[in-house]
């Protein structure tokens, strides 16, 4: 799928967990190598250390990968958002940030207020594409009066279905849709069942029901197992029926 201006797999990794050690550095670039092209971190990820160990693993940052980082979450202030962007690009050891997302709204700013601080990084070059995360679908609205918004992320899961709607506005509006902890819940007689006759594990399934759900969804589990993310990639290849689309979506 298309995805911030590059044609990229469907299932990313998130990295709330990565610390900047040698083996999670070599995690990282086997992780490029196995197909990931979307690594997702943030500002706030082990203080810092998720984007540090991204940065020593692949800077200058390959062009068919997208880093994806975020910013703004204890305060989102302008000048909040201009100390974090600059803070992560030099962790990131880059001039560049493929797509920035503001990673919550602040209820003290408008988000319309925190977003044109990100654009003033897209007008100079420096933000190539900007997202929201954890927002509304009249959040979402309003961000797209500010610029165009590349990427939606919110947490959404087969268990986990409070977002509904902001699924379905971003299918219908054409913008990626970015779902965290997207293996929160992953269990039951249902799912097992049918993992059991695709011959999968009960993640892979859960992760192909997301894909199915829609075509522009793209998951990051978290993972620091090259093991557990080359099982993750696979599920990219698993088709599930309507009847057991349905199946699990009543379960």
């Amino acid at each position: 799928m298309k995805f911030a201006g590059i044609e990229v797999a469907r299932i990313g990794v998130g990295t709330n967990r990565l610390t900047n050690t040698s083996k999670n550095i070599a995690f990282i670039r086997a992780a490029v190598a196995a197909g990931v092209q979307l690594i997702d971190t943030a500002y706030l990820y082990t203080g810092g250390q998720s984007e540090e160990t991204i940065g020593a693993a692949l800077s200058p940052m390959p062009e068919n990968v997208i880093v994806a980082t975020k910013g703004g979450y204890n305060g989102a202030s302008p000048a909040a958002i201009r100390s974090e962007i600059d803070e992560s690009l030099r962790r990131l050891r880059a001039k560049t940030i493929a797509l920035y997302y503001l990673h919550r709204v602040d209820p003290d700013v408008p988000i319309e207020t925190s977003l044109a601080a990100i654009k003033d990084y897209v007008d100079s070059g420096v933000i190539r594409n900007v997202g929201v995360s954890q927002v509304t679908v009249e959040q979402i609205e309003r961000a797209r009066k500010v610029m165009h918004i590349a990427a939606v992320q919110q947490w959404y899961s087969l268990s986990e279905r409070k977002y509904d709607a902001e699924v379905d506005y971003c299918t219908h509006e054409g913008i990626p849709f970015v779902p965290f902890y997207p293996l929160h819940g992953a269990e039951g007689h249902a799912l097992e069942e049918i993992a059991r006759r695709k011959g999968a594990t009960a993640w892979q399934i859960a992760l192909a029901w997301l894909l199915k759900r829609s075509p522009l969804m793209l998951p990051i589990p978290g993972t620091l197992s090259l093991g557990h993310l080359e099982e993750n990639l696979a599920a990219q290849h698993i088709e599930l029926s309507d009847e057991e689309f349905e199946a699990l979506r009543h379960a």
